[in-house]
């Protein structure tokens, strides 16, 4: 009876959207990498590592425009019939928090950039590629004000960052559960590929 009901649930993603949601989920992990262990490199490695940091959330940012972009015109699958109520009701939690993480996690990163007291010494470059301006109303700012703002934002991006981590581990246990104690199709409906459940 439960396989039934799982095979009628059954309804994969799109592709782009698949792709978007990998992509973006790889760059954040790299990420969280890249700014947990920037602490224990030697000195001339801290600055690669914190521009490419910087690099990948605004490409984190652009990905994210592009994904509500393509769900504007893309309606999602339903969720699945076989989610209880409560799973329904977190599921949709989840997402909307992940939407808003994936912007304000870039926004407040290239917030408490632009208010570093060396920025207009130091210009930002996307990869080493091409320059990526600052924000000007906020470099503009006193500088007592900038660096309050500075050590805020920053604040708020390591919040946000936990978070996150949060929200991750919650997001990969359902999932398992899903897959493996209630052996339903999980998976199958982000997973690249035309599998069938």
């Amino acid at each position: 009876m439960k396989a039934n009901v799982t095979m009628e649930g059954f309804r994969r993603y799109s592709g782009v959207a698949i792709f978007l949601h990998w992509l973006i989920a790889a760059l954040l992990i790299v990420n969280v990498g890249l700014a947990l262990s920037v602490d224990s490199l030697p000195e001339d490695w801290v600055r690669p590592f914190v521009n490419t940091h910087k690099s990948i959330g605004i490409t984190v940012l652009g990905l994210a425009i592009l994904r509500v972009l393509w769900r504007f015109g893309h309606t999602p699958p339903p969720l699945p019939a076989y989610y209880s109520r409560w799973e329904k009701a977190g599921s949709h939690a989840a997402h909307m928090a992940f939407y808003l993480l994936i912007f304000a996690l870039p926004l407040s990163g290239w917030a408490h950039d632009s208010a570093w007291k060396d920025a207009a010494t130091h210009p930002m470059y996307w990869f080493d590629l091409f320059y990526w301006p600052r924000m000007s109303f906020i470099m503009d700012i006193d500088p007592p004000t900038k660096e309050m703002l500075h050590t805020l934002f920053g604040n708020v991006h390591t919040g946000l960052g936990y978070v996150l981590y949060v929200l991750l581990a919650l997001h990969i246990a359902g999932a398992l559960k899903h897959q493996f104690i209630d052996k339903e199709p999980e998976f199958q409906r982000m997973l690249p590929g035309r599998g069938r459940p």
